[in-house]
């Protein structure tokens, strides 16, 4: 075993050593996962020893295909590829590995169909294919696997109906999620009853949810959001062991179950843009809206403050008229109490009505104050006829405080995106505000241009705001650098090169500059984040979502105290850590968002990455390993992407990570400034790029 070490050079050569093993007929276990080595899988590992039962091979850089005499390894009980380059289609011949029972695939390229063949592993415990382009249908032969217990194809192009009833029962864990299939959940699948985790997320499957699911009590994890599902939520009551619940972007309809309050081990219930109604359960799980999410359903009522939903309305018990006569007497001594209530009701109603509108006033003085610069304005009704009826098939993204919806104006033939403020979240005014004050008076080439904004009430009286903003095409940066995550139809055609990475941090950086050091007044962003970053037809950078972003000339000591308390966060893994103790915005939060946003931006590795835990950070991981083993942390998408033959990758990534440590110093008065960080930079692609730099700044 020769894992975990650094051999190779990411180039044709590395993979020469297995050809010469097909001498070493005794082999059983060939682990060489997590080096360095690149170049096409050879067809020489067909020849291997049919002896060998584990060749594994995982990440590295390895490209090509999988040879079709890869079935002549017989004995293989565990053949792990995940986390290379591989193209191409997996080999029917696969199906001849019968004594295999893991099969690990996923984070690679490969395309085609499942072999049916698959069905020939008897004895497959573990089918790993996530990350990849399979397409077609799931084949029905993978219901002679009958020990089989996790099947993970998410994030590929698959398609058509699930055949559940070729599932085997055996499954505990089944994750098809980020694909094409449609039609329905069918009874047949509580008799699925070791299921622990089912996920068909982000499907295009319809119909009810199915009654038997309440067969499958060990289910911990239910992840059925963004489908098609309709109908009330089933009496799933006796999965008390859920801990993960999403029903959300769905259709689903009715009221929402009391029993939900009392799944003790629930830590996470999204009910969101559904069409449920009724009162929302106060109990339980439902005293927590860090838990439970129910936005986005209009007909709801009640439940705790943070909700901020309506309240819901009281009905009288109805009274039959053969009654007796004292009865009667009761019942109109009742109603003459309830009336009395209801008139001291609609008295109190009345008087907070005005109080209300005092406020409101106060609050439109200092809209109207934000607004002043806009000579244009919009109305509710131009916004939702651009967006369709806010439909959700003009939905591009969502923030904090709000929905971002794809909208075209006819009036002006031009496409813009609208970001509709959610009036029900807390801190949803200020955002409002704080964007129009923030991006009224200020103009730089790498910010996203505000171009108007609508402050008025919808159709039913509720108070509505909304964010005009320039329409980028090219999406954010967060889709280009994780497009695994990103649905097929929005997914970037091919990968940002190194250049164009070091271009993008350049713009960002070149923004934060601005903001920081040549606006009239200081202004802290407070949420730099890759999905805060949008990019144009050129790929530009253009920083975007200024809903926290802080005037620091504007505020007095009180209003810091208030910030310090309401706790200016911004994201977590993004936030600089004086945050999270109540520290004050300032701009060296920015520069430590900033060095993760760009330390990201070269690794492929999500600050929050599962990877990641306790004080072992994305930082510190980076800080670990440089300059020696800078490939093995760097994000490999730039290695084979537009860089010339012989370019020093690795010294230019060093210096770049390097720029990224320092803005991430725990200390802020440690921190460099941001304009230190853009020099840096510029420089370092003066010094690669000579040749082929843009002349962008």
């Amino acid at each position: 075993m020769l894992a975990g070490n650094s051999f190779g050079s990411h180039s044709f050569g590395d993979l020469e050593f297995l050809s010469a093993l097909t001498n070493c007929t005794r082999l059983e276990t060939l682990n060489v996962a997590g080096n360095r080595l690149g170049g096409h899988l050879p067809n020489s590992i067909s020849n291997l020893s049919r002896s060998l039962q584990q060749f594994v091979i995982g990440t590295n850089f390895i490209s090509g295909s999988i040879p079709h005499g890869i079935g002549n390894l017989i004995s293989l009980g565990l053949l792990a590829l995940r986390e290379n380059q591989l193209t191409g289609q997996l080999p029917s011949s696969i199906g001849k590995l019968q004594q295999l029972e893991g099969l690990y695939l996923n984070s690679n390229n490969i395309s085609g169909e499942i072999p049916s063949s698959i069905g020939n592993l008897t004895r497959l415990n573990f089918l790993s294919l996530f990350k990849n382009s399979f397409d077609g249908t799931i084949p029905r032969s993978l219901g002679n696997c009958s020990w089989l217990g996790e099947v993970l194809i998410r994030d590929n192009k698959l398609d058509g109906t699930i055949p559940w009833e070729s599932m085997p029962h055996s499954l505990f864990r089944l994750d098809m999620t980020n694909n094409n299939f449609t039609g329905s959940l069918p009874e047949d699948i509580g008799g699925l009853q070791n299921l622990v985790a089912l996920s068909v997320a982000h499907n295009k499957l319809s119909g009810q949810i199915p009654h038997s699911l309440a067969n499958c009590l060990p289910m911990e994890t239910l992840w059925l959001q963004g489908n098609y599902f309709d109908g009330a939520i089933p009496d799933i009551r006796r999965l008390v062991g859920l801990k993960n619940v999403d029903f959300s972007n769905n259709h689903l309809f009715g009221k929402i179950p009391a029993y939900l309050a009392n799944f003790s081990l629930l830590e996470y219930l999204n009910l969101s843009v559904n069409n449920f109604e009724g009162s929302v359960p106060t109990e339980g799980k439902f005293q927590n809206a860090t838990i439970v999410s129910v936005y986005g359903n209009k007909n709801l009522c009640g439940g705790i403050k943070e909700f901020k939903l309506k309240p819901c309305l009281v009905e009288a018990p109805s009274v039959g008229s053969k009654s007796s006569s004292p009865v009667k007497k009761i019942v109109i001594g009742v109603s003459i109490g309830i009336a009395s209530i209801l008139l001291l009701v609609l008295a109190c109603v009345s008087l907070r009505c005005l109080r209300k509108r005092k406020k409101n006033q106060q609050t439109n003085n200092l809209t109207s104050s934000a607004m002043e610069v806009f000579h244009e304005r919009m109305s509710y009704g131009e916004i939702r006829n651009a967006t369709d009826g806010f439909s959700s098939s003009n939905v591009i993204g969502s923030g904090s405080f709000g929905t971002v919806f794809k909208a075209f104006l006819p009036a002006e033939n031009k496409v813009v995106a609208i970001k509709v403020l959610n009036m029900q979240r807390h801190g949803a005014m200020k955002s409002f505000m704080a964007e129009c004050e923030s991006l009224k008076d200020i103009r730089h080439r790498n910010l996203v241009k505000l171009l108007t904004a609508c402050s008025s009430i919808d159709f039913q009286g509720n108070e509505f705001r909304a964010l005009i903003y320039e329409f980028l095409p090219s999406g954010s940066l967060d889709m280009w650098l994780h497009p695994e995550e990103v649905e097929e139809i929005r997914r970037p055609s091919r990968t940002l090169t190194l250049l164009e990475r070091l271009n993008i941090s350049i713009d960002v950086a070149s923004v934060l500059d601005y903001l920081h050091v040549h606006c009239y007044e200081p202004i802290v962003h407070c949420d730099i984040k890759p999905s805060n970053v949008l990019l144009d037809d050129d790929l530009t950078a253009h920083v975007s979502d200024f809903g926290l972003a802080r005037h620091l000339l504007m505020f007095d000591q009180e209003s810091l105290n208030q910030l310090s308390s309401a706790g200016v966060r911004g994201t977590i893994g993004y936030a600089a850590p004086e945050y999270g103790v109540g520290g004050k915005p300032t701009i060296h939060g920015d520069v430590y968002s900033f060095g993760v946003l760009l330390l990201e931006m070269f690794t492929g590795k999500r600050p929050t990455d599962e990877l990641f835990v306790g004080n072992f950070t994305l930082h510190s991981y980076i800080k670990s390993v440089l300059p020696e083993r800078v490939l093995d942390i760097a994000d490999k998408l730039t290695f084979h992407n537009g860089l010339r033959v012989g370019f020093p990758i690795a010294e230019c990534l060093t210096q770049v990570l390097e720029v990224g440590l320092r803005c991430c110093e725990e200390s802020p008065t440690n921190r460099i400034e941001v304009g230190e960080a853009t020099k840096e930079l510029i420089s370092i692609r003066e010094m690669f790029f000579k040749a082929g730099r843009a002349a962008r700044h």
